[in-house]
């Protein structure tokens, strides 16, 4: 099981909104095949087990990290191709959270004569599909919220300069989780302030999600880089109302617009969730400023927190989410899972906030 999860992470960022699930095929004390989830319509960690494995899956155990599907779909159940394989035992990890796989997949496979097993790795495997099970369950994309901090909690210098907090490590870090995720976001302050490209970059072949950005009004500038950009890597602007002459010029530069309800100069955080749900994106990398960090956490859209401490004392009265004040330690908000990683001489802090 521990290979098919390890499988399964080549799929992370690359199969919404299906699951990134992996498959391990074992027959006489040998691994005969193995797969990962493909993209959105391409075969499933299942299936490119079986094709791989061939003729050998005859009597074999297949260890999967989630339920095989029963449904039709954007392809054929899973569960017909094992019992048509031939495979005398399948272990599972975890049930498939959609209520219409969720047990059934196991149920059909018994009913075939299948031995079934499942929780094995269990708290492993929900950990990793925290996205796809946030997807399913809360019907929204899961969120991560970013920060870059001082040892003593300082986002910016007193004058705003923020280069560098963080060293390359962990800069090489977050490259890397926005090429795991399928949406970074990020206000416009934020963006115009560093002018932002937000792609993924310094890694091999790297997937790149969709940039997506909080403009209510459209200020972006058409000069910027991730405007410049918009060609070579994917990005939208999410707005309440602009000049038409605004929209179409930035149209024109291969920008996706899409208009939100909103008040003032606030989009409804609730309706971008909704549209990047309806879009079958479930991970958030949420890269900003304070204004909009704060407006995730007081909309309680903040399921997962990476921290990263560099080696320095700034002082001064930049700290992060001044505004999200929980006025007594007793509301203060606990992370659980708390996990601490060292990136040369920084830290990164992750863990989930209990809202």
């Amino acid at each position: 099981m521990k290979l098919a999860l390890r499988a399964g992470e080549r799929s992370r960022g690359k199969c919404s909104p299906n699951p990134f699930v992996g498959a391990v095929i074992e027959n006489g004390g040998k691994i005969v095949g193995e797969g990962n989830t493909q993209p959105y319509g391409q075969d499933h960690a299942e299936i490119v087990a079986i094709k791989d494995a061939g003729g050998k899956c005859k009597g074999a155990t297949l260890y999967v990290s989630m339920e095989p599907c029963c449904i039709f779909g954007k392809t054929p159940p899973c569960t017909e191709a094992i019992i048509k394989a031939g495979i005398r035992r399948v272990v599972v990890g975890i049930l498939d959270p959609n209520p219409l796989v969720s047990g059934k997949g196991i149920k059909a496979l018994r009913e075939a004569g299948i031995e079934v097993e499942h929780g094995l790795f269990a708290e492993e495997i929900t950990e990793q599909m925290e996205y796809y099970i946030c997807y399913v369950q809360r019907k929204r994309p899961f969120v991560i919220w970013k920060s870059a901090l001082s040892l003593d909690g300082k986002y910016c210098a007193s004058d705003g300069s923020s280069k560098w907090i963080s060293n390359p490590a962990s800069r090489k870090f977050v490259h890397k989780t926005r090429s795991q995720v399928e949406v970074v976001l990020a206000g416009i302050r934020s963006v115009a302030h560093d002018d932002a490209m937000l792609n993924a970059r310094g890694l091999r072949s790297a997937k790149q999600p969709l940039r997506v950005i909080l403009d209510p009004t459209l200020d972006i500038s058409l000069s910027s880089k991730l405007v410049a950009s918009a060609e070579e890597f994917p990005a939208m602007i999410m707005y309440i109302q602009a000049e038409e002459s605004k929209i179409q010029g930035l149209q024109d530069k291969g920008l996706q617009l899409k208009q939100i309800s909103g008040y003032k100069d606030e989009l409804d955080l609730k309706a971008v969730m909704d549209l990047l749900y309806e879009m079958k994106l479930y991970s958030v990398l949420l890269e900003t400023g304070n204004r909009l960090s704060e407006a995730f956490w007081k909309a309680k859209l903040v399921d997962k927190c990476m921290i990263f401490y560099g080696n320095m004392i700034l002082g001064g009265d930049k700290g992060v989410l001044k505004r999200y004040d929980r006025h007594n330690i007793d509301r203060a908000v606990p992370l659980e899972r708390i996990k601490v990683k060292k990136l040369q001489d920084n830290v990164l802090v992750t863990g989930y906030p209990q809202l």
